[in-house]
């Protein structure tokens, strides 16, 4: 992926890379996603092994799989990312399981050997900011190739009905511009997030990808139906009862197909054929 929209998100990603060290921890909603992105982590992976993070950004599940015992190599493509990475692995003091901090794209994993890694994971939507359609593909293919046979591939991506219904709330101006709002709306490709590319997904769409790649086991919406009306989940979360039950329905009800679609970020599980 060498063109206009991987420079663009190597820019927006540079400028600010503690945002996205900080995005996943900024409230309930937030860590909704990475709190459901652990447990089915958790019920999904071997015991042990070498796991790739593919665009692990400045490395917070990097950290947390290096915690539970896993030796990991993180990938990402903002040299920024990774330098704050290794400040993070050092404060955390899992350095004895990484195996490695090296800068590239999702597209090209051909410094790897095939069959190299126990488990795959691609989190937070790395896949999304891949551009054209082609090189999601291209992506997806390099992702399943690195992994052993059997081994579980983990993707995470933004999805499109969750954030396109809350475009009303904060966005008027996405929704005049027609152009903009029909390829959003119809294809996914939102052209105006944060000054770049975003491709967001329907969950078909994902799982067509990994279609006589992976032996499909199960899809997830991480922040579920939270992604309805994150500002009040947000505000409920200060009730502990209520959130409490919040949280018992919506791992009751994250991997539902219709809750999935509408969450802001899904992910998909699957072995490796």
């Amino acid at each position: 992926m060498r063109n206009k929209e991987l420079e663009l998100t190597k820019g927006i990603y540079s400028r600010d890379v503690l945002k996205e060290w900080d995005r996943l921890m900024k409230d309930p909603v937030h860590k909704l996603e990475f709190d459901t992105t652990m447990r089915f982590l958790k019920k999904h992976l071997p015991k042990k092994g070498l796991i790739l993070d593919a665009g692990g950004g400045p490395g917070r599940y990097t950290i947390e799989l290096a915690k539970l015992g896993y030796d990991v190599v993180l990938f990402d493509l903002v040299r920024a990312n990774l330098e704050l990475a290794e400040e993070q692995i050092k404060k955390a003091k899992v350095g004895k399981h990484i195996k490695g901090i090296i800068e590239g794209t999702i597209t090209d994993l051909t410094q790897f050997k095939n069959n190299s890694f126990d488990a795959v994971v691609c989190l937070g939507s790395p896949l999304s900011h891949v551009h054209p359609a082609k090189e999601r593909e291209e992506a997806i293919a390099e992702l399943v190739r690195v992994g052993k046979k059997s081994a579980p591939i983990f993707v995470s991506v933004t999805g499109k009905f969750g954030p396109l219904a809350n475009l009303p709330v904060n966005y008027v101006n996405e929704i005049e511009e027609k152009k903009h709002f029909m390829d959003y709306a119809l294809r996914g490709d939102d052209r105006m997030w944060r000054g770049g590319y975003m491709h967001k997904f329907e969950l078909n769409e994902l799982k067509e990808l990994f279609r006589n790649k992976v032996k499909f086991i199960e899809s997830i919406g991480l922040e579920g139906l939270a992604s309805v009306h994150p500002e009040a989940i947000n505000e409920m979360a200060k009730n502990k009862k209520a959130w409490k039950n919040w949280m018992e329905v919506h791992y009751a009800l994250c991997t539902h197909s219709v809750v999935v679609d509408i969450s802001m970020h899904m992910m998909i599980v699957g072995n490796k054929k």
